[in-house]
């Protein structure tokens, strides 16, 4: 495999480096990476789905069916139906969104690119992320993927994570430094 490894680390990073390497032998990288964004973005945007992979009281049965389910609607492919069939078994879907990340992360790093998670107020439409990307290439210096997530209570702007630097330019956390500037001034 010609991924760094060092990538992706802990429980998150063990299944998707195990799903990455599979995809990889049987040329399937793109295929489960769509499958995956696909769950990222019914995570992100569905409660009754964040509380399906985070509820103690359903059993391991109840969560690998209502997974089996939806991964039959989306019309994944078979192999990231039996990798999530595997985590859901294992009681583990509590870390699926660190699962899709990592694994987007091996892939990125497969491709030479550099990975930025996104924070948003609101979903970035396809030519805000076009030009985003364009903007952390130029700075960066190498393409970058990008992750993105939502999170109303930014109010607006951007937070974006390269690696361990960040850059929040969101309107919640400039008036936190107002708030905080304001105190101690007065």
């Amino acid at each position: 495999m010609a991924t760094d490894n060092s990538v992706v680390t802990g429980l998150s990073g063990r299944y998707a480096r195990a799903l990455y390497e599979l995809a990889d032998d049987s040329k399937q990288l793109d295929a489960v990476a769509e499958d995956l964004r696909g769950l990222l973005t019914a995570l992100t945007e569905s409660d009754d789905m964040r509380r399906l992979v985070n509820s103690p009281v359903l059993s391991r049965e109840e969560q690998g069916k209502a997974m089996a389910a939806i991964l039959d609607a989306m019309k994944a492919s078979e192999l990231t139906q039996r990798a999530i069939g595997l985590i859901a078994q294992q009681r583990r879907l509590f870390v699926l969104d660190d699962v899709i990340s990592d694994y987007l992360r091996l892939l990125a790093a497969h491709r030479g690119e550099t990975t930025a998670e996104v924070t948003s107020a609101r979903e970035l439409k396809s030519d805000e992320l076009e030009k985003l990307r364009g903007t952390l290439k130029e700075i960066v210096g190498r393409d970058v993927a990008v992750e993105t997530k939502v999170d109303p209570g930014l109010l607006g702007g951007l937070v974006v994570r390269i690696g361990s630097r960040m850059l929040d330019s969101s309107i919640r956390t400039k008036l936190e430094r107002l708030e905080l500037a304001m105190k101690g001034a007065g």
